[in-house]
Parts: C-alpha cells; sequence; structure tokens
C-alpha cells in the first residue's frame, strides 16, 4: 500500500508542471474577468497588452501562488481520494469498483480540496488583481501574511461555498469517469 504521502506527493508534482504550462492563460483569464468598461476583452489583445505593460514576467505574475495551489488541489484530491476510497471499502464492505464507493470518495476529496485549496485561492486571485504600477504585495507569503495580518484568518476561506459548489460536481465527475474508463481498457480500479 502506498502511503498518504506519497500519494499527495505525486498529485503535487503532476499540479505543479500543470501550473507551470498554464499560469500565463491563468493570469489572461484573470485579467479578462475583471477587466472594466465597454466590450469584451479578447484573450489576443489582453495578451497584446499584457506583454506591452509588464513584458513576458507579467505572464507568470503569481506562479509561486499558482504553482502551490495547484501543488496543494492535486495532492490532497489525488491522496484524499485514493484514502478515502480505502476507508469506504474497509467500513462498508463495498468494492473498489462500486460507483458508490468512487461517488462518496470523490465527494470527500472535493471537500478536502476545498478547504486546502481556498487560501491559495485567496492569495492567487489578490496576487494576480494588484495593479503593476503599486506592488500591495512582495510575494504569495506577503499576499498571506498581510491578509491575515490585516483582515483575519477566516479571509483565507471566502468564497468556501461556491469553490466548494464547483469542486464537489467537477472531481466527482471526474473520478468516476477516470474510474469508468480505467475499467472499460481492462485496468484495475485506483
Amino acid at each position: 500500500n502506498t502511503t498518504f504521502l506519497k500519494k499527495f506527493a505525486a498529485g503535487s508534482a503532476a499540479g505543479a508542471l500543470g501550473s507551470l504550462a498554464g499560469n500565463p492563460f491563468d493570469v489572461l483569464k484573470t485579467k479578462m474577468m475583471t477587466a472594466e468598461g465597454k466590450g469584451t476583452p479578447s484573450i489576443v489583445g489582453t495578451a497584446k497588452d499584457l506583454l506591452k505593460h509588464q513584458g513576458v514576467g507579467g505572464f507568470y505574475r503569481g506562479i509561486d501562488s499558482n504553482i502551490l495551489r495547484a501543488m496543494v488541489l492535486n495532492g490532497t484530491k489525488m491522496a484524499c481520494y485514493d484514502q478515502t476510497k480505502g476507508y469506504v471499502v474497509q467500513y462498508t464492505g463495498l468494492a473498489k469498483t462500486s460507483l458508490v464507493t468512487q461517488f462518496v470518495s470523490a465527494v470527500a476529496a472535493g471537500f478536502f480540496m476545498t478547504c486546502t485549496v481556498s487560501p491559495f485561492d485567496m492569495v492567487r486571485t489578490r496576487l494576480m488583481n494588484q495593479p503593476a504600477d503599486a506592488k500591495i504585495y512582495a510575494n504569495a507569503g506577503d499576499c498571506f501574511v498581510k491578509i491575515i495580518k490585516n483582515e483575519g484568518p477566516l479571509t483565507l476561506w471566502r468564497g468556501f461555498m461556491p469553490i466548494w459548489s464547483r469542486f464537489a460536481p467537477t472531481t466527482t465527475i471526474q473520478l468516476i469517469i477516470f474510474e469508468q474508463l480505467r475499467s472499460l481498457m481492462g485496468m484495475k480500479s485506483m
């Protein structure tokens, strides 16, 4: 049996690499979502403007918090899903391949993801939304400390229910489909 820590580490490594590749698009998404004024900004126009005003580094704004977030999210998802599945099987007698086992385990993983990722979402959002000309936070650590000091620690979990409302169905569908496809391909359940 693989330890929880190894499961977490494997999920975290996958999350870090994915985040590194996807960060420029996450920054563009955040810029487009927070743009003010008439009309809908285009991704190309937003990218050109970002490159012009902030250079290539602008696409990697918030990279430290994004990688940490992705590591925690994916590590939590994979480790908690697999760990919960083991408990469900052990305490209910249901099979690992049972849809009930997979459903309960995926919902639990979504909940724990929300618990661990919410602070990183808050920090990431603050870093990506700070104006280029007024650096409010030096880095993810500075942002984290300032939020706690100025607004209180519970601020890190602001938006918990909407985040869980997003993670619960997404994680459940992803993991159940993943498990079902593994079965169709003749692979063992996780």
